[in-house]
């Protein structure tokens, strides 16, 4: 509250308070500063008459001393006022003394013009707004006993009554100044049922208030312009007393203890607050010497100018949700963990599959290999040019006279010609060996060069990165008579996580190629297709088979962890699969018109780095 003129005079009345009345609610309060205000002023009134005397001849003696002994009066009535444990007393005495000075001043200066005097009006609501509606009934009753009785017996002398009934006009009047003294008092009346009855409302709002405040758990304090506690509720007087030591007290500061940097903090956002903006935020604070965080949310309080003239904190205690929060990031830290190692063990599996596949062709083109090898006629060719070498001094006549060297040539012939057809049958093995040697090259090769991607976000070319996903899946496509269509529309290179996006496409063909396996059709179909969406923001992939489809409630359950439908499988692939598209800023969905009906995969990814680059352009 500003130090203007209500706020002076309201301090110099609560002067003559003591501190236990001035914490009273403000229906009290209020009647004990009419009170003290009324008081003063007729004081100040009586010493007024009282010095008038002093300075007019007209002014009896008598009358000066009743001026100093009425202000004595009620000067003690202040006294009673701050030693009684009630404001009844004090407001008894004080009406006494002004009904009692009013009817000796009717006797004193007998006038018809007194009784509709305004002390007249004054005096009864004064006594209904401090002792009630039938205590100043009998208050505004003596008013109208004087002005209706007592005042015309007064201007009659207190003679025989001839005089007044030969006047009935005044003493209609008197009469009449008593019924609008009843009005008067009527309306004190309707004033004060109208006023408790709105009290009675606000207490009653205030009790519900201060009930829901007391009853949570949650701290809530109101708190001055200067920050400064008016009043908290339980939870945080407790939380105060865990974490000073103490009872809270009206004007204790917040952040009378804290930290210099928690401190520059508060004071911002306090400040921010108090000018009209909602301030929420998170402080760390002591309690019991253990650290918990408090989620703080301030609101001004608007006054009457629509300036802030205070502040309502509430608090809650996030300690709990705080840790809450890490735990579930660590977990989550460790499902992308897993997923990464899920998706790179099936990666391998493909690799290891391929490899095996194709090292069978191996194993079988080096045994025929080398059984040709142990088949062969070489060693012959050697002993017939050992037989040469022993007849080379007569080498003429062994070719033509001996059996052997006649038969000599026929049979080199024969050797050479086998020779020939053996060379050419190994050359063919040892391509088919060759060839299968490279794919296995180029099958390591392609998982190296996407692994040492791993976790980096580059420009990727799905069309490439999906053959190599296909090749890792060649050879068991090929033996269960899978045909893989290909559909690429001419698509930008996507800014992505090479190895993930490759982590999501081998699982998805695994999936197909499990779905194609148990649904046992002859004509097993596999279709990609690469195409952008959505005006032209979006790269769509889309992995389609006619296997066996999946039923409408699984559907829904399909990227659910630990939710599977194949024998011995656990649940993660396609889990695993959804997170990693979502840390890759797309989705994947699937759509199945149901069992039999096959199943298509769908991943989106943004084109931010492309949309960006058109619309710079």
């Amino acid at each position: 509250m500003g130090q203007g003129p209500r706020a002076w005079l309201l301090g110099r009345l609560d002067a003559f308070l003591t501190e236990r009345q001035r914490q009273l609610p403000p229906d009290e309060l209020g009647r004990y500063r009419v009170l003290v205000g009324c008081t003063l002023c007729v004081v100040l009134l009586n010493l007024v008459l009282a010095l008038s005397a002093s300075f007019f001849r007209e002014v009896s003696v008598p009358r000066f001393a009743l001026g100093l002994v009425m202000a004595a009066f009620f000067g003690m009535v202040l006294g009673v006022l701050r030693r009684g444990r009630s404001l009844r007393p004090a407001s008894m005495l004080v009406c006494c003394l002004l009904v009692a000075g009013y009817i000796g001043a009717t006797f004193a200066m007998p006038h018809p013009a007194i009784a509709s005097h305004a002390t007249a009006m004054l005096i009864p609501a004064l006594a209904v707004y401090l002792m009630g509606v039938r205590t100043g009934l009998v208050v505004t009753a003596f008013f109208c006993l004087n002005a209706s009785v007592f005042l015309p017996l007064s201007l009659t002398g207190f003679g025989t009554l001839e005089p007044l009934f030969a006047r009935p006009g005044q003493w209609a009047s008197g009469v009449m100044d008593a019924f609008v003294l009843l009005l008067g008092w009527g309306v004190s009346a309707l004033f004060c049922y109208a006023r408790d009855e709105a009290i009675a409302t606000v207490r009653e709002n205030e009790r519900t208030l201060r009930s829901l405040l007391e009853n949570t758990d949650d701290p809530v304090c109101s708190l001055d312009p200067q920050g400064n506690i008016v009043i908290a509720n339980a939870a945080a007087r407790r939380m105060f007393r865990r974490a000073f030591g103490r009872e809270v007290k009206r004007g204790d500061a917040l952040d009378e203890e804290s930290a210099e940097e928690t401190r520059a903090t508060w004071r911002a956002a306090l400040a921010r607050t108090l000018g009209g903006q909602p301030v929420r935020y998170e402080i760390p604070f002591q309690q019991e010497g253990r650290p918990i965080t408090l989620d703080l949310s301030l609101h001004p309080i608007q006054g009457e100018e629509g300036r802030a003239v205070g502040v309502t904190l509430f608090g809650r205690d996030v300690t709990e949700r705080k840790r809450a929060e890490a735990r579930l990031d660590e977990l989550h830290r460790n499902l992308v963990d897993m997923s990464r190692r899920a998706g790179m063990a099936e990666v391998a599996t493909g690799v290891l599959h391929n490899v095996g596949n194709t090292l069978n062709s191996v194993n079988v083109a080096a045994t025929l290999v080398m059984e040709g090898l142990r088949g062969s006629r070489a060693p012959q060719l050697v002993r017939a040019v050992e037989l040469l070498r022993e007849h080379e001094a007569r080498l003429p006549a062994f070719l033509l006279e001996d059996d052997r060297g006649r038969r000599l040539p026929e049979y080199l012939a024969s050797v050479s010609q086998h020779l020939m057809k053996e060379h050419e049958r190994l050359l063919v093995e040892m391509q088919g060996l060759a060839r299968n040697v490279e794919h296995i090259k180029s099958v390591v090769s392609m998982q190296q060069e996407n692994a040492r991607f791993g976790g980096r976000v580059e420009e990727v070319p799905v069309p490439e990165l999906i053959d190599d996903a296909l090749r890792l899946h060649a050879t068991s496509f090929e033996q269960l008579g899978i045909r893989v269509q290909r559909d690429y529309a001419e698509v930008p290179a996507v800014l992505v996580d090479r190895h993930q996006l490759l982590q999501i496409l081998v699982n998805l063909l695994s999936n197909a190629r499990h779905a194609l396996m148990e649904s046992g059709r002859k004509d097993k179909q596999l279709s990609i297709h690469v195409r952008r969406e959505g005006a032209e923001r979006v790269l769509r992939i889309e992995v389609e088979d006619n296997g066996v489809g999946i039923s409408p409630e699984h559907l829904e359950r399909l990227f659910a962890h630990g939710f599977t439908t194949k024998k011995g499988g656990h649940g993660f692939g396609l889990h695993a699969s959804a997170l990693a598209a979502e840390e890759l800023g797309g989705q994947l969905r699937c759509e199945s018109a149901g069992p039999g009906q096959g199943a298509t995969f769908i991943i989106e990814l943004p084109l931010r780095e492309q949309a960006s680059r058109e619309a710079m352009e």
